[in-house]
């Protein structure tokens, strides 16, 4: 193996490499250019959703985001994801792809977008059958039919399976009798339910012959002719931090009767007798099942965010490159570009770097989301539950990463644009206002990390829908520590890296910071020591008589922690693997200004990315003996030195996310 090491300070203070932006732009986008580009001419058309979103009263505006939801199903853009023979283009990595792009532009549209055919669409998709399809997939994929995703409730938003909204099966008219049980079970902070839906997609407890069979879906009409259904109670949610353009509400349901076949029967059914049937005997499977066929819902969010950042990034470089203050130097003949300053480099150009290693990670999710529920798993196993259980944990994590990147990127960039960020104009308070709570829906990013650190403390065991966070703390206590570290995959490519390295144990202060095995070799250290000392903390709190819940909540900070380091290091992983899978130009170029510009620049990137998230906890690693004081200080020399050198590329860098012009507005900031 050639390893990336061998690059010399020379190197590193060679001339910039040239990009190609176009040519890097394609490389982006990736096998969906195309239904990239029908959204970013979409939103050009569409640019003046930006104006209106500030000059639009609520009721206007709601009404405008609905017509322009409308029109850009139309091109075909929406529907993506949806089967051919209803109207839709098959293809679900598309449908991820035109999403993510769309964040771009206003985000009211986007959730509205998401809401009408992610979440409402998606559950008629995945959780119902051909009846459902047929009755509704047509008129919902155009537009013509509009719902709402009514699982959410004022009393639970997370624990989804302790929903209060009952289902009780009538034997004598064959129908379901939805009822709102108290306020506590209201369904609250639902998308289009307070003006625009006419159905509902309701999550329920289903009670058959007074027997409770968990959570079930079913097809609820809440307007009939525009007015409230009967026995349907609907309130306005009124206004929010952002998100304004989209008609939040709450939902009560006062003994409403559907038919038998309203039930979304794909994973469960009851008969016309009133028997309750299911392929999946066991409860817990069979409702961690029903969720993970949404699970679109969280890979959508992920990438809608990270393009967000880019968006607060591509203003504030721009800005940077543009904006003079103080004169720095005696011989600069005036007052010197922000973006030349050390500080600002420091500011932006490792969030530069971390939104291109979240969009390589992306890339990852959706293509993993794309093959299982295509079925084209290698192999065929397209119904393989580890594969599935292994994408709802990734899913889960990157959404939880990209999320609070965009929340902390728009404000970094907002304050890297002075005051002149504050003006409305220039995107960052819609940016702010209406990305920030992409951090709590589809998932709080807390309780997603803990769905991450349960699979790798169980390595997605066969048992693993059934465990809560009590069996979790039972299951790792019934095996040995050593076991539970050796069945991950960490364990496993950290003994291989490590054994590229130099220097047997001592590889941490040998190899060469630009290394990429050095690199990944830190963070799969970080990820399996952090992971094997949570398990003995969990057994030594058992074998103590401690009770499992206290345990577990003792160690909560813990378990957060490890699901961050190996999500990290599955973004890292990604970007290395995007990198080294690129062609050099020469042929064998490695470094330097020779060899293909685009690939030295995306090899810079994930040095960047790389040794910032070690500086980051450079704590940890010193207090577990991987970091000296002064290798610490030489990799934070090394981050200066990689943003001096990514500056003079970094509005090329920015260019080929290919954001519309329209979109980044900003005229007294972008020029």
């Amino acid at each position: 193996m050639i390893s990336d090491d061998s690059r010399t300070p020379a190197d590193q203070q060679a001339a910039p490499p040239a990009i190609d932006v176009p040519a890097l732009t394609a490389l982006l986008d990736g096998e969906y250019a195309e239904i990239r580009d029908l959204v970013r001419t979409n939103l050009a058309a569409h640019a003046s959703v930006l104006e209106e979103a500030e000059e639009l009263g609520v009721d206007a505006f709601r009404e405008r985001v609905r017509e322009l939801a409308v029109d850009l199903a139309a091109t075909g853009q929406t529907g993506m994801g949806f089967p051919k023979e209803y109207g839709g283009g098959g293809d679900i990595g598309a449908s991820i792809a035109a999403f993510e792009t769309l964040a771009y532009g206003d985000l009211s549209l986007l959730v509205k977008v998401g809401v009408q055919f992610g979440l409402f669409g998606g559950a008629i998709l995945h959780l119902g059958t051909e009846r459902h399809h047929r009755a509704h997939l047509p008129d919902l994929i155009t537009g013509k039919l509009m719902g709402c995703f009514a699982m959410t409730e004022t009393g639970h938003g997370s624990n989804v399976q302790a929903l209060g909204t009952v289902a009780t099966y009538d034997t004598g008219t064959q129908e379901f009798v939805i009822t709102t049980h108290g306020d506590a079970a209201r369904k609250d902070y639902i998308g289009n339910a307070a003006r625009h839906a006419e159905l509902a997609v309701v999550f329920a407890q289903l009670e058959v012959d007074g027997e409770r069979e968990g959570v079930h879906a079913f097809v609820v009409p809440i307007r009939v002719d525009g007015a409230p259904a009967p026995g349907v109670r609907i309130e306005d949610a009124g206004r929010k931090m952002g998100l304004n353009g989209v008609d939040n509400g709450r939902l009560w349901f006062d003994g409403v009767r559907v038919p038998r076949e309203a039930l979304l029967n794909r994973f469960a059914d009851v008969t016309p007798e009133g028997v309750y049937q299911s392929p999946i005997e066991n409860p817990g499977r069979r409702f961690f099942t029903m969720l993970g066929t949404l699970v679109q819902g969280r890979v959508s969010v992920g990438g809608g965010a990270i393009n967000a950042a880019k968006v607060a990034l591509a203003v504030a470089t721009k800005y940077a490159v543009r904006r003079r203050q103080f004169e720095a130097a005696s011989d600069a003949g005036g007052e010197q570009l922000l973006l030349d300053y050390g500080m600002h480099q420091r500011r932006l150009l490792p969030l530069l770097a971390r939104t291109y290693a979240l969009h390589f990670a992306q890339d990852v999710v959706r293509g993993q989301l794309h093959e299982v529920f295509s079925g084209n798993r290698p192999g065929g196993r397209g119904d393989d539950e580890q594969a599935r259980r292994e994408l709802e944990s990734r899913a889960a994590g990157t959404k939880a990463l990209g999320t609070w990147h965009a929340t902390r990127t728009i404000q970094e960039c907002r304050e890297a644009c002075g005051g002149a960020g504050y003006l409305s104009v220039n995107r960052f308070a819609a940016l702010k206002a209406d990305s920030d709570v992409f951090t709590t829906f589809e998932g709080d990013n807390h309780v997603l990390l803990q769905l991450v650190a349960k699979g790798l403390l169980t390595n997605y065991a066969h048992e693993f829908e059934d465990l809560d966070q009590l069996g979790m703390v039972r299951f790792v206590t019934g095996q040995a520590v050593e076991a539970v570290i050796e069945k991950t995959s960490v364990h496993k490519l950290f003994e291989r890296v490590r054994d590229l390295l130099p220097g047997g144990d001592e590889w941490d202060q040998e190899a060469g910071l630009l290394d990429p095995d050095y690199q990944l070799a830190m963070v799969r250290f970080r990820e399996e020591h952090m992971l094997a000392s949570l398990a003995r903390r969990l057994k030594r709190g058992v074998d103590e008589g401690r009770d499992p819940g206290a345990v577990f909540s003792h160690v909560q900070d813990h378990v957060i922690a490890v699901a961050r380091a190996h999500v990290e290091r599955l973004v890292l992983e990604a970007f290395v693997e995007k990198v080294r899978s690129l062609p050099d130009a020469d042929g064998g170029a490695r470094d330097g200004g020779a060899g293909d510009g685009n690939k030295v620049a995306l090899r810079m990137l994930c040095d960047l990315f790389a040794l910032s998230t070690i500086e980051a906890d450079r704590a940890w690693f010193m207090e577990h003996g991987r970091l000296t004081v002064q290798r610490s200080k030489t990799i934070s020399r090394e981050i200066n030195n990689l943003c001096r050198r990514i500056r003079p590329i970094a509005v090329d860098l920015v260019d080929a996310w290919g954001i519309p012009p329209e979109m980044l507005r900003s005229p007294d900031l972008v020029g």
